[in-house]
């Protein structure tokens, strides 16, 4: 009997551990979700050159409100402004418009842009050469410069696409919060490593056949069902405490494979605005979706981390205040979903 007494407080304290952390992990994605969405959203530099010797330059830049970032990018060696600049706003970002006449060769040549280094955001690169090749560079406040290799390594492109992936996913709040719902219903370290790696297998699926073209699905309905997704999890935590156990409690790895799936196409949309380096296609995809692994791998330590120092320090919470996570969670994945739907 007294041992039935033991087990039965190791359980309250687990329980009371995993919602003082999930709580306090919640907490900090509320401002997070509409931080990032300003503050650290990157900018976008694109120059794409023709046979004629001609860039047709493309530059976006974040906006706050009406106030954006006092950014300007600079293109060194000889060149000539052939068509006048033109802007236009889409809501949450200024993008420009123009051409210029090469006199020097495009590779070899350094691209910076002025002002990054007073921001706390980052941007990324992409330049098209006539041949076809793709070369793809981000920039941070401690970087804003970078050449145009004359011939791009498949060292580069590696370690340009795994960070990436390690920025997209800790970037990803949606993403993060889906994990962080379902390593809130796993029970067991068994059933921990089956639905992660379920997830994982799943979202690299759709992500290889979205980038690749060989499906196609609209992104807009993709990333609204990802944040019903997050919200379907959240009800099933919900039911879990309340002693009614669904399919998400019983078999996660089958509803993080289901809805994994859906995962892939929304990395394989951010992938599609970088595009992929002509000649080293199958090296920038493996390298992106390895940096989405790491990154997610990265977070789960961190909230396995978290947890552990809670059962240390024996936090104890009512019961009641288990439930704070999993509300939270889909109250604002609920809002993503209003609001996608909103912006078909």
């Amino acid at each position: 009997m007294s041992r039935l007494f033991r087990q039965a407080g190791r359980e309250r304290r687990s329980r009371s551990s995993r919602g003082a952390a999930g709580f306090f992990l919640v907490l900090g994605m509320f401002p997070a979700s509409t931080a990032f969405a300003h503050e650290v959203r990157p900018a976008y530099l694109e120059l794409r050159e023709d046979g004629a010797g001609e860039i047709s330059v493309l530059f976006k830049t974040p906006m706050r409100g009406d106030l954006r970032l006092s950014l300007k990018p600079e293109l060194s060696g000889r060149s000539e402004v052939i068509a006048p600049i033109a802007t236009r706003m889409t809501g949450d970002a200024a993008v420009a418009t123009w051409r210029l006449k090469l006199i020097d060769p495009l590779r070899g040549r350094t691209i910076a842009i002025r002002g990054l280094e007073s921001t706390i955001t980052d941007a990324l690169l992409r330049v098209e050469l006539a041949d076809g090749s793709t070369w793809v560079q981000r920039l941070t406040p401690q970087r804003c410069s970078a050449v145009i290799p004359r011939q791009e390594t498949a060292g580069s492109v590696a370690g340009v696409y795994l960070e990436l992936g390690v920025e997209h996913i800790l970037l990803g709040v949606d993403h993060l919060l889906f994990v962080l719902a379902l390593l809130l219903i796993s029970r067991g370290t068994l059933k921990l490593v089956k639905t992660v790696t379920a997830f994982t297998v799943a979202h690299s699926i759709t992500l290889g056949l979205s980038t690749l073209g060989l499906v196609s699905v609209p992104s807009r309905p993709v990333e609204a069902v990802i944040a019903l997704s997050i919200v379907f999890v959240a009800t099933e935590i919900v039911h879990m405490r309340r002693g009614r156990e669904g399919i998400t409690a019983r078999a996660p790895w089958i509803v993080s494979f289901t809805f994994g799936l859906l995962h892939g196409f929304g990395f394989a949309g951010a992938l599609s605005e970088v595009g992929l380096p002509h000649g080293h296609i199958p090296l920038a995809l493996l390298f992106f979706n390895a940096g989405v692994e790491l990154g997610q791998l990265l977070f789960i330590a961190a909230v396995l981390a978290l947890l552990a120092c809670f059962r240390r320090v024996r936090w104890s919470l009512p019961r009641r205040a288990e439930l704070v996570p999993s509300y939270a969670i889909g109250s604002l994945a609920m809002f993503w979903v209003v609001q996608r739907v909103a912006a078909f």
